[in-house]
């Protein structure tokens, strides 16, 4: 089911901010979590039975890190999942721009997402040297970037009842 902060935006675009139905029966019963929809489906104990939650919302605020994480997964999401030199999709692996051992670092202004051909190509050059140049320089993104990049790639599956609370943003920057 989908989990929404306490603002009714959801906790995170990518991953879609989900929880099992066992996570949120517990929230539930914890008083942590309003019910805010409702699937058609109960689950029932001898002596209880409650409607399945589809959406809650957190009854308190989670205030969003402003600072998201380097990792490969943020960069390949602030990269939308394409090679920075070719724009393939396939086979993505994260490039130093300026190769470490001419001292590049493992920093959001010196990585990008490049697929396989294109990273091997490119080797252990400078993009002057190998003629290769990012589409996008590469950057640190922020937290809202990263959610506006994730609502690109919705999951392959999202019920009726969460549709109100996602993409209510639809002006996205290209």
């Amino acid at each position: 089911m989908l989990v929404l902060n306490a603002d009714f935006r959801p906790l995170s675009y990518y991953p879609l901010s989900l929880w099992s139905w066992q996570d949120a029966i517990k929230a539930v019963f914890l008083d942590r979590v309003n019910i805010v929809e409702y699937y058609d489906r109960a689950i029932r104990s001898p002596s209880f039975e409650i409607q399945l939650p589809s959406v809650v919302s957190l009854k308190s605020f989670v205030k969003p890190s402003t600072h998201p994480a380097f990792t490969r997964f943020n960069v390949f999401l602030r990269d939308r999942f394409a090679c920075q030199y070719c724009h393939s999709g396939d086979d993505l692996t994260f490039d130093h721009v300026i190769p470490r051992s001419k001292g590049g670092q493992t920093t959001w202004e010196n990585v990008v997402a490049a697929c396989s051909p294109c990273n091997l190509r490119k080797g252990n050059l400078t993009p002057q040297q190998a003629k290769m140049f990012p589409k996008q320089a590469p950057y640190a993104p922020t937290v809202h970037q990263l959610h506006r990049n994730g609502r690109l790639f919705p999951p392959n599956y999202l019920h009726d009842s969460w549709l109100d609370y996602l993409y209510w943003d639809t002006e996205l920057d290209p």
